[in-house]
């Protein structure tokens, strides 16, 4: 069991935990993953370890509510604990000094993008940040990503703050202002991280992408997680989640992650029901 000990509304539907696990905490390098259980009965899903204490063996994950499970995540609070929590899990982000990088988050993917931007400012590069997100409600970890980068720029879709537009405009913008771009890094929905990597394969920029595939058992074993990378089958759970922007099939990845979209909508509509029928305790 693994025990709550903050939890953080960031945004409408987003939020922080702070979760006690001491080893993970230990072990985990920015970029690397957790899949946790609720309950005996649950789903395993995979999270983004956004940050860790170690002092305190803690691990920070962000969450956005999107379905059965998060929604269900999202009525614990601090004291609750969730069964199991395993990690870190995944490939850690090849992090050096390039010289200039852009980290591109996208709604609830910069939370992806916050730990490996701060490490490759940590190692010395010029850090641009670009978050992106629907309108200004929804925009996270702003303050936090200030904090270490060297410059910082804001877009929302609906122009309620920062600037009206998409993340690959401030993007663009930036590339073509004659600033020597060395390395992109992309975390966000799959059609915002094609487009960005369609953009810097123009421009010839190696970008980084972190891919947000549908995974099981997080080991390699069930290959859920299968993406296509350079004509080839990877795993996103080992050989990932990060891989070369510029090769992944992004409109094979869009299909997989569609695949249980009714099943999805389904249990999300049967648990929110169930809740609604629920009698309170007193």
């Amino acid at each position: 069991m693994n025990k709550i000990v903050k939890k953080q509304k960031l945004a409408d539907g987003i939020n922080l935990f702070e979760i006690e696990a001491a080893l993970i905490a230990r072990k985990r390098k920015p970029g690397q993953f957790v899949i946790l259980r609720l309950d005996e009965t649950g789903e395993r899903i995979p999270l983004t370890i956004a940050d860790v204490n170690r002092e305190k063996g803690t691990v920070t994950i962000i969450v956005q509510v999107v379905g059965k499970t998060t929604e269900q995540l999202g009525t614990l609070g601090e004291g609750n604990s969730i069964l199991d929590v395993v990690g870190p899990l995944g490939q850690p982000t090849y992090i050096k000094k390039f010289g200039t990088v852009v980290a591109v988050g996208g709604g609830v993917g910069h939370a992806v993008c916050y730990p490996i931007a701060r490490g490759m400012k940590d190692a010395g590069n010029y850090l641009i940040s670009i978050i992106g997100a629907r309108n200004k409600k929804l925009v996270i970890l702003e303050e936090e990503t200030k904090s270490f980068s060297d410059e910082l720029y804001i877009t929302t879709d609906d122009g309620s703050y920062g600037r009206k537009g998409f993340v690959t405009d401030q993007l663009k913008e930036i590339i073509e202002s004659g600033k020597k771009v060395d390395l992109v890094l992309a975390s966000g929905p799959a059609i915002m991280m094609k487009f960005v990597s369609l953009m810097t394969k123009e421009y010839r920029i190696k970008t980084i992408v972190s891919l947000n595939s549908i995974m099981i058992d997080g080991t390699g074993m069930c290959g859920v997680c299968r993406v296509e990378v350079g004509g080839k089958t990877k795993f996103a759970c080992v050989d990932g989640p990060e891989f070369d922007g510029h090769e992944v099939n992004y409109d094979l990845l869009m299909k997989r992650l569609a695949s249980y979209k009714e099943e999805e909508k389904l249990a999300h509509e049967c648990y929110l029901k169930t809740m609604a029928n629920s009698e309170p305790i007193n």
